[in-house]
């Protein structure tokens, strides 16, 4: 099983400009088994594109299945949440782009249930979640 994350969904939902490397990375990763999202993951789409039915009809189109967070991701979502504030403190940095709940609690659900992440955002997933296979879309 192989999860998929909120920008790639949202490229492919949205018809971004980088739908056809999200849509090429979904196809090859539907080849080696099911493609899930998980609740945090359908979220953040519907918040961003808004439309809770149009969302749910593209995710039966195209094959993605819905995964619930289990508790121990719930779990390991907050220890790695934790290290990542402790890091932040320790080094006195701040970061262009905080990291919520939310990043966490999908990279949790990615190792702990899937074999697998599909994302635009590797670098951050490879550093916090050792061991998660990460997919990336790459363009044409």
């Amino acid at each position: 099983m192989i999860a998929i994350d909120t920008s790639v969904l949202i490229d492919l939902i949205g018809a971004d400009a980088r739908a056809a490397s999200a849509e090429d990375a979904l196809r090859a990763a539907l080849t080696q088994g099911p493609v899930v999202a998980c609740e945090v993951v359908l979220a953040e789409v519907v918040a961003g594109l808004g439309h809770g039915a149009v969302v749910v009809d593209a995710l039966e189109e195209s094959g993605i299945a819905f995964s619930s967070l289990e508790l121990r991701s719930a779990v390991r979502a907050g220890e790695m949440q934790r290290r990542y504030k402790e890091r932040l403190r320790a080094h006195q940095a701040g970061t262009a782009r905080g990291r919520t709940v939310p990043d966490f609690l999908i990279g949790a659900h990615a190792l702990m249930q899937c074999n697998a992440l599909i994302t635009r955002d590797a670098g951050f997933f490879r550093d916090y979640f050792k061991g998660l296979k990460v997919i990336e879309p790459r363009a044409a």
